[in-house]
C-alpha cells in the first residue's frame, strides 16, 4: 500500500483553500494536513509540523509565494514546492525554479492533473503545466544561447533525455521510447545533474532552458 502524501495547502482566498482540500481530501493516498494564508503561515507550520509537499499560491500578503520559495529552499530543503497560480509568466517560472520551486500549474487545471502533479513533484520528478511548457520552448531565442565556452555538452542521447523529461514522461517511458533500459535513463539523468550543476531534476530543467539547449 502506498503512503499517504501529506499536503499543505497555501493561499490567500479561502474559497480556494476549501475546494482544494474538498478535491484533494477525496483521495486515499492524498491527505490535506493544513492550511495557510501567507509565507509565514507556512514556515510557521512546517516548523512544527510534518508536510511532503505544499501547494502555493504567489500573490499572498505578508510574505509573497516567491518569498516563501527562497525560505523554504533555505530552511525546508527536503519539502517539495508545486506553486499555483493564474499567471503564464515564463520568466516569473523560471525565478521559482531557481529558487526552488520543483513545479508550475496554472489553478484552471483539473483535478486528476493536479493529483498527478503532486505525486510526480513527491517521487522526486518536476511538473510544468503544458502550456507553460509550450511558452518556455517557444521563449528561448537563439540568440540568447550561451557562448560554447560556458555552454553545457550535453551528448545526442542527453538531450533526448532531457527533451522526454520535460515533457514529462516518466523514467519508465524514457527508457521504452528510446529502447534502453531505466537504469540507463537514471545515469544519463545524473550525467546531466552533474555536468550542468544543478541538485536535482527541476534545476536541470530551469538550466536547460537558461542555456537554450532545447529547441
Amino acid at each position: 500500500m502506498s503512503q499517504t502524501i501529506k499536503i499543505l495547502l497555501a493561499d490567500d482566498h479561502q474559497l480556494v483553500l476549501d475546494g482544494l482540500a474538498m478535491m484533494l481530501g477525496s483521495q486515499q493516498d492524498l491527505e490535506v494536513v493544513g492550511q495557510a494564508n501567507n509565507g509565514h503561515e507556512v514556515l510557521t507550520f512546517l516548523k512544527q509540523h510534518e508536510a511532503d509537499i505544499v501547494l502555493l499560491d504567489l500573490n499572498m500578503p505578508e510574505m509573497n509565494g516567491l518569498e516563501t520559495c527562497k525560505a523554504m529552499k533555505k530552511e525546508y530543503g527536503h519539502v517539495k514546492i508545486l506553486v499555483l497560480s493564474m499567471l503564464s509568466d515564463v520568466k516569473l517560472v523560471k525565478k521559482l525554479v531557481k529558487e526552488g520551486a520543483h513545479g508550475y500549474m496554472l489553478k484552471n487545471s483539473g483535478q486528476k492533473e493536479l493529483s498527478e502533479a503532486i505525486k510526480k513533484v513527491v517521487a522526486g520528478q518536476s511538473y510544468y503545466d503544458a502550456r507553460i511548457v509550450e511558452q518556455m520552448m517557444s521563449a528561448t531565442p537563439k540568440a540568447s544561447v550561451r557562448s560554447e565556452s560556458v555552454l553545457p555538452s550535453l551528448s545526442r542521447r542527453e538531450k533526448e533525455i532531457l527533451q522526454l523529461i520535460i515533457e514529462e514522461h516518466t523514467t519508465q517511458e524514457i527508457a521504452k521510447k528510446l529502447f534502453i533500459s531505466a537504469g540507463t535513463v537514471e545515469s544519463h539523468r545524473r550525467n546531466m545533474i552533474s555536468k550542468m550543476g544543478v541538485r536535482n531534476t527541476a534545476g536541470l530543467v530551469s538550466k536547460a532552458y537558461e542555456f537554450g539547449i532545447l529547441t
